[in-house]
């Protein structure tokens, strides 16, 4: 119940920062807060991460339901494994839900958030959000996973 939770939590979160986006940054395209190192930038962006394969939105769209499926089926699976594991699961599959509404009502990501600094793409909340969950199933597999297989083998 807890997961779901903070599942919600995301998407609304994404869903309002987008919103934000779209009322205060699309009429000025860009916010310095930090004057050529971070700023907020509106971008609509019609491909997947850093811009790639501009205009596949079926595709992109049917992607996001594997991963979220795929992530409802590991989480099923693993039920109770980790902290590691459900909350990557449920990071990414909020995060995948946050920018498929996007695709599926207004046919591209909305993204804002700009490092200029290090020239890195305009991303969003819900990117964040998939990237922290990929890191902690990385962090899962790395460490725990390997582990329980292991003890399970010697015995």
């Amino acid at each position: 119940m807890l997961n779901l939770l903070l599942g919600i939590c995301i998407v609304l979160a994404d869903a309002a920062t987008k919103l934000l986006a779209i009322r205060y940054l699309m009429p000025v395209d860009t916010l310095p807060l930090w004057e050529g190192i971070f700023h907020l930038t509106y971008v609509e962006n019609r491909g997947a991460a850093f811009g790639m394969m501009q205009g596949g939105r079926v595709f992109f769209i049917v992607i996001s339901i594997l991963i979220i499926g795929a992530m409802l089926y590991v989480a099923k699976r693993y039920k109770n494994r980790s902290r590691f594991l459900d909350h990557g699961i449920v990071f990414i599959t909020a995060g995948a839900i946050g920018n498929m509404i996007d695709r599926i009502f207004r046919g591209f990501v909305v993204d804002f958030l700009d490092f200029c600094l290090i020239d890195y793409p305009v991303f969003n909340v819900a990117d964040i959000f998939v990237c922290i969950g990929a890191g902690l199933v990385a962090i899962f597999i790395i460490f725990f996973e390997d582990k329980k297989d292991c003890k399970k083998n010697e015995n």
